[in-house]
Order: C-alpha cells, then sequence, then structure tokens
C-alpha cells in the first residue's frame, strides 16, 4: 500500500489552476516587483471580493515573510505585539518576529484562540502599571483566521477585538495562511468584506490554498502604513518576478475561485472527523476547519506512522501523542476512504 500523506496541507505543488496560469505567463515578458499586468489584474479581483476598493495589495513570497514584514512595519521599536500563547508567530515562525527587534507578548489561548476579554484585562492591568514607560509598548493584536489549531473566530468576536483596540489604539491584524479553508467552512461568518471592515491588515494564503507558493497582504487603508512596499524589500520578501504571484493570485480570485477551493478540503475532513469520532478516537479541540488533532496512545501513533504520514502536534503525557491530520485542495475521496479504513 502506498504511504497516505496527510501531514499537512502544502505536500502538493499547485493547483492545475495555477500551473495553467504560470505557463500562460510564462510565455510573456513582465515588468517587475508586481507592477505587471497580472498583478495588477489580481488586486482588482481581490479588491473586489473584499469589497475594498481602496485597499492596498502586495504579493510575497511566503507567510513568515508576510508576518514579520507586516508587524514590523506597524510597530515602532519599543512596542510588541499581543498573540495567543498559541500563536503561530510564536509556536512555529522561528523568533521571526523577535529578530525584527519585536517582543511578542504572549497571553493564555483556548482552543488556538485568544479572547477580546483578555486582551482588555490585559490593556488595564499595563494602564495602571505605573512602571510601563520602562516596558515593551503593547500597540498590536494577532490572530489568525483559522487558528493554530484550526478553530474559527465569528465576526461577532472580530468585533470585539476591534473595539478593543480602538479603545487603546492597537492595530488588529489577521493572519489569513488557511483562509481559504476557513471560507469554505459553512457556518463561518467572517468573509473577505468582514476583515477588510475590522481589521488593519490581513493576509491571504497561497502556499496552503493551492499556489505553488506565495501570500497576498491586504492593507485597507494604506495610509495606516506609508512606505510599506519599500519595507517589503528591505525584508526581503519582494519578487523581481512578481508576475509568478500575480498570475497565480488573478487564477485564485477570477470568478470567486479562492472561495471554493477549500471545499474539498472541507467535506474530507468532516468525513474523517465523523469516522473518527464513531469509533470513538478523542478529537481535541473540536475543529470545523480542514485540521484534524486526534489522541493516540504512543504505540498507536508508531503503528499508524509506518502507513500514513501525520503531523506531530504535542505530547499531553508520556503515554500519547497528539496528532495532527491536514486534509487539502488535493485531496480525494480515494485517500479519505483509505485512511478511514486504516485508522
Amino acid at each position: 500500500m502506498e504511504t497516505l500523506n496527510f501531514a499537512s496541507d502544502y505536500i502538493r505543488g499547485a493547483h492545475p489552476a495555477m500551473l495553467d496560469a504560470l505557463a500562460a505567463a510564462n510565455a510573456g515578458a513582465f515588468t517587475g516587483y508586481g507592477t505587471d499586468v497580472l498583478s495588477e489584474s489580481a488586486r482588482r479581483y481581490i479588491r473586489e471580493a473584499a469589497a475594498c476598493p481602496g485597499a492596498a495589495v502586495h504579493f510575497v513570497s511566503g507567510g513568515t515573510q508576510a508576518n514579520l514584514t507586516v508587524l514590523a512595519a506597524m510597530l515602532r521599536s519599543c512596542e510588541g505585539v499581543i498573540a495567543a500563547d498559541t500563536g503561530h508567530i510564536n509556536a512555529h515562525e522561528a523568533g521571526a518576529i523577535e529578530l525584527t527587534g519585536h517582543k511578542v507578548l504572549l497571553l493564555p489561548g483556548k482552543d488556538g484562540k485568544l479572547d477580546a476579554s483578555a486582551v482588555r484585562a490585559f490593556m488595564e492591568r499595563f494602564s495602571r502599571d505605573e512602571n510601563r514607560q520602562h516596558t515593551v509598548q503593547p500597540k498590536a493584536v494577532y490572530l489568525s483566521q483559522p487558528t493554530e489549531y484550526g478553530t474559527l473566530y465569528t465576526k461577532a468576536e472580530l468585533e470585539a477585538f476591534r473595539r478593543v483596540c480602538d479603545e487603546y489604539g492597537l492595530y488588529l491584524y489577521v493572519d489569513g495562511a488557511r483562509l481559504a479553508y476557513a471560507l469554505a467552512c459553512p457556518g463561518n461568518d467572517v468573509r473577505l468584506p468582514v476583515l477588510s471592515e475590522l481589521t488593519d491588515a490581513f493576509t491571504i494564503g497561497g502556499t496552503k490554498c493551492g499556489a505553488l507558493f506565495g501570500e497576498a497582504m491586504v492593507i485597507p487603508d494604506p495610509k495606516l502604513l506609508p512606505l510599506f512596499f519599500t519595507q517589503i524589500k528591505q525584508r526581503g520578501a519582494l519578487l523581481a518576478k512578481g508576475f509568478v504571484l500575480g498570475a497565480q493570485f488573478e487564477a485564485l480570485f477570477k470568478d470567486g475561485f479562492y472561495e471554493r477551493i477549500g471545499a474539498p478540503a472541507i467535506g474530507a475532513a468532516e468525513k474523517i472527523r465523523r469516522a473518527l469520532t464513531e469509533k470513538g478516537y478523542p478529537l481535541t479541540p473540536p475543529t470545523p476547519t480542514n485540521q484534524i488533532f486526534v489522541t493516540l496512545t504512543n504505540e498507536r501513533y508508531e503503528a499508524l506512522t509506518k502507513r500514513v504520514l501525520l503531523g506531530f502536534w504535542e505530547q499531553p503525557d508520556e503515554a500519547h501523542t497528539v496528532a495532527r491530520i491536514a486534509t487539502s485542495w488535493a485531496t480525494t475521496e480515494e485517500e479519505t476512504g483509505a485512511l478511514i479504513d486504516l485508522m
């Protein structure tokens, strides 16, 4: 039996539509650094989908580059960003934010999510601290949609964050590296126009969502981050051949494709989730997206990983391992059925 691969959602190269777009672009010649006609077309599609005609839209090479560039542009040298302790910028970016000179200010999360009330309480304590001028100054809040644990923020929750951020003068930034899978969830009420309305910046993932590589960064009010293009260049996130990103995002957003591309992943994940629940596997936390976290005995984990690639997540105790099952835009019914049979 061929080894199944459910380790991540970027195990495949690219959706065929991306390859077709790149092949077509390869036959032409374009200006550099995202000034080309393909990138401009992609920007128009994204602005239309996000109902934000004045937004600045930039394309960069990857998710870490997007996060560190946006946050470094938002923060002055003595300022930091508030994030859940499980947030991607804390857990899986090798200190990239700290390398820019900015501290990640951690608050406890629940199921991967930060709570607006916790941010408010933190800011209230900070405001009462008579020694606050000697500390890192909080200036931004980092969220991801979906979260690192595959959970989703609701529109009401984002509205609560917006109120807290406005009250205390904080930027609100949403990392959308897996945004296509959030948009494909039936119960999700955070659409692209909601992100444009409630955030100061957000990203639209391509790498994990059907593109060969690349992310789009959306800044609803460009005046908030002047000289941002130059900062992208300074951070090494700007591609000279920007048209290879523009071609892909044009294909992703033409005819609303981005909001549909994650549907196979959500359908496959729901079948797997239902089957595992029926078999008594503990799923923690319960998630609606393409990431499933299952607790296995170490022996069961070792046996399974000889037949299927799973993502190691954590060991809650000496006898158990939490594994991540990740579906993607490319997951087939045959692969889904084979995994269910194996489990």
